[in-house]
């Protein structure tokens, strides 16, 4: 594909983009409200995802996603203007589940540890193994996240994601979309920014990247962020393994 033409190295997002950030954290949530003897969600989950789930005055799985979400978000914007020095996701994640915990009226403190460390346990979407696999056969592959170190050394290790490196945001103190952590990925891959393609299934990375001088690829993901139409990213794939095809093509005849 003309438009990756001289890429050297592929750096991956990956909450959300190579694991399922969404489906992991609501299973550690239903296992931990069944644990503290809560009502046990149906075996589709959706019992304690709507109205069902509150019948008992629980909050429902959605709701306490939604209390992790914004406490995340929010602690991370805080760090980017300046208003809390900056903490990495173990420690975010921890103060994430105590509110969780406080809202689903969980009290062991075994089962609120286990919850916070839920960001370790993410499952990898159906086509993330194969791709990155096929992928690193090809080219040097990256792992560019705000997740702790600690955080994709798990998710490698439990999920089988083939990276050659996993790069943290934690390394420079900074979340994505601050310039210095896209600078980390073009430093550790060694070559000018322009050779150096940036995928994530979020838009507001993409732009990052590409202010950065990274060239981008957009690869849809049912919870991600979607381009607008003004987006001028270097490419737009429904599927990992339609993005891995493109930049594989004719490689080992180049």
């Amino acid at each position: 594909m003309d438009a990756f033409r001289g890429v050297e190295v592929v750096v991956f997002d990956v909450l959300g983009t190579l694991v399922d950030e969404h489906r992991g954290l609501r299973a550690a949530m239903r296992d931990a409200v069944a644990t503290s003897g809560g009502a046990s969600p149906s075996a589709s989950g959706r019992a304690s995802d709507g109205a069902s789930g509150r019948a008992s005055g629980r909050a429902s799985v959605g709701e306490l996603l939604g209390v992790w979400q914004r406490h995340v978000e929010l602690q991370q914007r805080h760090m980017a203007e300046g208003r809390r020095t900056y903490a990495g996701t173990d420690v975010v994640d921890a103060e994430a589940a105590r509110r969780v915990a406080g809202r689903a009226g969980l009290t062991d403190p075994a089962v609120i540890a286990r919850l916070a460390t839920a960001g370790r346990l993410l499952p990898p979407w159906d086509d993330s193994v194969a791709g990155l696999d096929r992928l690193a056969r090809q080219l040097p592959v990256l792992a560019l996240s705000n997740a702790a170190r600690t955080a994709l050394l798990h998710l490698s290790a439990r999920a089988g994601l083939r990276w050659h490196q996993a790069l943290s945001g934690e390394s420079v103190g900074a979340y994505k979309p601050a310039p210095e952590v896209y600078q980390l990925a073009v430093d550790t891959a060694g070559c000018p920014p322009e050779r150096v393609l940036m995928v994530a299934t979020h838009a507001w990375d993409l732009r990052g990247a590409r202010a950065c001088g990274l060239r981008t690829a957009y690869v849809r993901r049912p919870a991600g962020d979607p381009p607008a139409e003004t987006d001028a990213f270097d490419g737009r794939f429904d599927t990992l393994d339609d993005l891995v095809t493109a930049l594989t093509a004719g490689r080992d005849t180049e």
